[in-house]
């Protein structure tokens, strides 16, 4: 098998062929999924092993102290031969991993070969493909949670135990000062437990990852932006906690620790740094100052690590094992993301590379981890499962429209939010053959400003009462995404026609859900949101590409921008994520474009998932990436679209111009200001087919292939692998 070692007299890092260890008494071997890179210890580690032996010496003083005591004791020839011996042998790397059962030791009998585990210590949990790790150092990993998250479980530990020594309650108010790896997780967790947190580093990087993750506000340590949160916090008292997660030789942090900090304060040491206290400082506020020893009780003692003697949970309530378990669930419950904190994930044969670029500082990074050759085989953990597309059937057999009308087609809305009053009512307004009917609104003034300014003939807040009308033919559906789904089903089972604007739904539950309503009412009538294949620039700029016969290759860019705090956008836990709900659109062009539903997802993100890279696979080998960012500056067009295939190409410039390149070039003239993406065109064509009971602009199929794939996104970053869009082919 393959290990990670270092030589720690040369300096080299080295990715060596050793034997696989045996399944010894009172453990189990694991093989590897995902192994993490402790960016602060282990890049220590690498390097102090290249500086000089004088560098060597100052910076582990207690080594320094053994070597002179060796040398009183046995003599300098004697001491300098071991000590030398030692040096220039490989050591190992490594701490944190998840890996799968391969066989059981005896005496094992709370784990099975096959299971997934998560590992933790520096002589168990190493960079390697196969390790042996006795039974208090692993723990099972609870359903559900993916292996590359798991595999934080040490550092997760180590974050927690000095969590647990400050004692958090809740309302109090804490300052981390060092926000790398484990500082990032120490504001997870005493947001969890009640604790607003102010955070110091001066990488404005981390500060803002850290706002992301909970913290209340966060600074350079040096600047008077920390003072003045923790001032404003806690009303000039001084903070509650102190936590100690930096490194380095700068006596700073706990000055600043002791500067900050309400009298009778508790002050934690998680991290390596300088403690030269400040006497007075200390004294005068008479802080507690507390060591946390990394993943808890049960360190450093053989008895409990090598020989698995646990300590009865009546006398010590959170050991090194309960701690990792303690992580993991609350990792799996989204008590605690690791998933922004992961920068790179490198394969396990590039380890040598990976450390070489973060040692130099190519590689900026939180958290990196290993992924192994045979992480594929871990439990059907590390491919992300299958999405089901669920089977399009009716009733009847074929499709039943609600009925065919006579003009006018009269219309309900339910909801007249920014959307429906800027981009759809609009034109619908005055337009022949449509009756704006009723509008259903939760708040009656929102209803009555929508009739007065569109002319409905009604405004109500009474839902059921639109849905037992039977004079209404069509209900629009443009409130909040979380209620798309439901109010769907309901239009549906009323028989009416319905539009609903992006997304149809924001889980694989919630589609499912629909298309039985679908089933069980035998009413197919139903259409999305999706306007962009209707724009009449993106038509014609087809028409001029003409027919394909081999695959194409597709680059789509959306600028989609910042949102504006305070945007219900932002509300990830009840309206689902930015990208279910207007990633759909995206999709749904792409493959109209290709005339085919893609039958594969693989998506990949920025820390904190603000960027995504979503790559798609269609039937005839055609591939499309789609970059959603919102990082980018707002003079760049918001969609740039690249269609390449059978030495043709198609460009879309923001639906402002388009151009196809071949024997022969098209460009479009350009477009006046307003931009047109389709809208107009799409409730056209809607209200046609609901008028003459012909077929729906797009095909059901096609709208729930496309709402699966837009959630397979975020199932595709859980699980770090490509997504199968099952029963889309």
């Amino acid at each position: 098998m393959k290990q990670v070692v270092q030589n720690y007299k040369s300096g080299e890092l080295a990715l060596l062929d050793v034997p696989a260890p045996g399944c010894k008494p009172g453990g189990v071997l694991v093989r590897s999924a995902f192994s993490l890179i402790s960016t602060g210890t282990e890049l220590m580690k690498v390097s102090e092993a290249g500086m000089s032996m004088v560098g060597k010496a100052r910076s582990r003083p207690d080594q320094v102290a053994k070597v002179m005591q060796s040398v009183a004791t046995n003599g300098v020839p004697a001491t300098y031969r071991k000590v030398m011996g030692k040096l220039d042998s490989y050591t190992p790397l490594g701490y944190s991993l998840c890996g799968v059962v391969e066989q059981v030791g005896d005496g094992i009998d709370d784990v099975a070969v096959g299971d997934l585990v998560a590992c933790a210590g520096n002589e168990h949990a190493l960079h390697a493909e196969v390790n042996w790790v006795p039974r208090n150092l692993y723990t099972p990993v609870p359903d559900g949670l993916a292996p590359r998250h798991a595999a934080f479980g040490t550092v997760g530990s180590i974050a927690m135990q000095g969590v647990r020594q400050g004692e958090p309650q809740l309302g109090e108010v804490a300052l981390v000062i060092g926000l790398g790896l484990i500082g990032q997780l120490v504001v997870q967790l005493l947001v969890a437990s009640g604790v607003r947190v102010v955070g110091a580093d001066p990488d404005p990087a981390r500060c803002a990852l850290a706002e992301r993750l909970g913290a209340a506000a966060c600074g350079d340590p040096a600047s008077a932006a920390v003072e003045a949160a923790v001032a404003e916090l806690t009303g000039g008292h001084g903070v509650d906690q102190v936590y100690l997660a930096a490194g380095g030789g700068s006596n700073q942090p706990v000055e600043l620790a002791a500067h900050l900090s309400r009298d009778r304060g508790r002050v934690v040491d998680i991290g390596k740094c300088s403690l030269d206290l400040p006497w007075n400082a200390y004294y005068e506020k008479e802080l507690d100052v507390r060591f946390s020893r990394s993943y808890g009780p049960g360190r450093y003692d053989p008895s409990y690590e090598l020989e698995g003697r646990d300590y009865p949970i009546g006398y010590v309530r959170w050991t090194e094992r309960r701690n990792l378990a303690c992580f993991l669930d609350l990792a799996a419950r989204g008590s605690v993301d690791v998933e922004p904190l992961i920068s790179h994930i490198a394969d396990f044969d590039a380890a040598v590379e990976t450390y070489q670029s973060l040692k130099d500082g190519d590689l900026k990074a939180v958290a990196v981890l290993f992924r192994y050759p045979d992480h594929k085989e871990a439990e059907g953990e590390t491919v992300a499962p299958a999405v089901t597309v669920p089977a399009v059937r009716l009733s009847g057999g074929a499709s039943a429209p609600a009925r065919v009308t006579k003009s006018p087609v009269r219309l309900a809305f339910v909801g007249a939010g920014n959307y429906a009053t800027s981009m759809l009512l609009p034109h619908l307004t005055g337009r022949d053959g449509v009756e704006l009917s009723t509008v259903v609104t939760t708040t009656a003034l929102s209803a009555a400003n929508a009739k007065r300014k569109f002319g409905f003939a009604e405004a109500t807040t009474d839902l059921d009462a639109v849905l037992g009308d039977k004079s209404i033919d069509a209900v629009f559906v443009v409130t909040r995404h979380s209620s798309h789904a439901d109010l769907t089903k309901k239009a549906l089972h009323a028989g009416k026609a319905v539009f609903v604007e992006k997304p149809l739904a924001l889980g694989e539950d919630e589609l499912a859900d629909v298309l039985k309503a679908v089933e069980e009412s035998g009413n197919d009538r139903l259409q999305v949101g999706f306007n962009r294949r209707f724009s009449p620039l993106l038509r014609e700029a087809k028409k001029r590409f003409g027919a394909r016969t081999g695959p194409a290759s597709v680059r789509y860019l959306v600028n989609a921008g910042r949102l504006q705090h305070g945007s219900w956008y932002l509300r990830q836990g009840s309206e689902g994520t930015r990208f279910a709900g207007e990633g759909g659109h995206f999709i749904d062009t792409v493959s109209w474009l290709l005339d085919a539903d893609p039958i594969s997802v693989y998506a990949l993100a920025t820390p904190g998932n603000d960027d995504l890279q979503v790559v798609l696979r269609y039937p005839d080998g055609s591939t499309a990436t789609i970059s959603y960012v919102t990082s980018g500056p707002a003079s760049l067009p918001k969609e740039t679209l690249d269609l390449v295939a059978d030495g043709k190409a198609l460009r879309l410039d923001d639906f402002v111009r388009a151009s196809v390149y071949g024997s022969k070039r098209w460009v479009s003239s350009r477009l006046p200001k307003a931009r047109d993406k389709g809208q107009e065109a799409e409730l056209a064509a809607f209200v046609r087919a609901v008028r003459t009971g012909g077929p729906m602009p797009v095909p059901l199929t096609s709208l729930a292939v496309t709402t699966a794939a837009t959630l397979a996104v975020q199932t595709g970053l859980a699980g770090g692998a490509p997504v199968t869009l099952a029963g889309a082919e």
